[in-house]
């Protein structure tokens, strides 16, 4: 079998055009099967919530062609979206069912909330970036994603109004685990998040009968997670 190309770009370039919905799709597919199926994604429902998003529209149209490789993309405004291996390792790790209120903290493109959209009941994602949260609220209308709620606020305050939440999920890394995400989770919830600042890893923390219990699973590099 032929190894897919190292970018979409050069595979545009070369051949003159522009991609076409079948490209896309084509795209997607090769995502999931090498950067994921390959790897330690083993859920299919993260899988298959991933396989029906299109993440190239998520991103602003000069950046597209990168939007399936194998690395983060740069979103404006310093933030970047995550490789498509960590959303969906997060993802895993969340381990959300079709019952779970979620909330997100990072809204960025709005990627992510998709894939969180296709697996939970309701997703609520906080984006401290006015211009982000905007562009995402409107990709995610015309999709026709109707259980999300994005709004622009602090995501260390969390979204107290509507806590508490199943599962809690960060897309940029904090210096330490918030206190005030920790009191929003629900019994017998999780939440997953990068943490630390020169040094950062994924935490799982999960709460059971009021005790709460973290491990770290993954070294990474997120952008910080800021103060509105």
């Amino acid at each position: 079998m032929a190894s897919a190309p190292k970018s979409l770009v050069h595979l545009a370039e070369s051949h003159n055009y522009e991609m076409n919905a079948r490209d896309w799709d084509a795209a997607l597919r090769r995502m999931i099967v090498e950067q994921l199926g390959a790897r330690d994604i083993h859920d299919p429902r993260v899988l298959d919530a991933m396989s029906r998003v299109p993440r190239h529209l998520f991103l602003p149209e000069d950046a597209r062609f990168d939007a399936y490789d194998d690395h983060p993309v740069p979103i404006g405004h310093g933030q970047t979206i995550s490789q498509p291996y960590i959303v969906a390792f997060m993802t895993q790790a969340l381990d959300v069912g079709p019952e779970h209120r979620v909330l997100e903290i990072g809204t960025g493109c709005g990627y992510q909330t998709a894939v969180l959209a296709g697996l939970a009941r309701e997703v609520f994602s906080i984006e401290v970036v006015p211009e982000l949260a905007a562009r995402a609220r409107q990709t995610l209308d015309v999709l026709g994603y109707t259980n999300v709620h994005v709004r622009v606020g602090d995501g260390y305050d969390g979204w107290p109004g509507e806590a508490p939440f199943d599962r809690i999920l960060g897309a940029a890394a904090a210096p330490e685990i918030p206190p005030v995400l920790v009191d929003q989770l629900a019994d017998d919830g999780i939440l997953v998040l990068p943490v630390g600042d020169s040094h950062q890893e994924i935490k799982v923390v999960q709460k059971r009968a009021g005790q709460v219990h973290s491990r770290d699973v993954l070294p990474v590099r997120f952008v910080p997670m800021v103060r509105r």
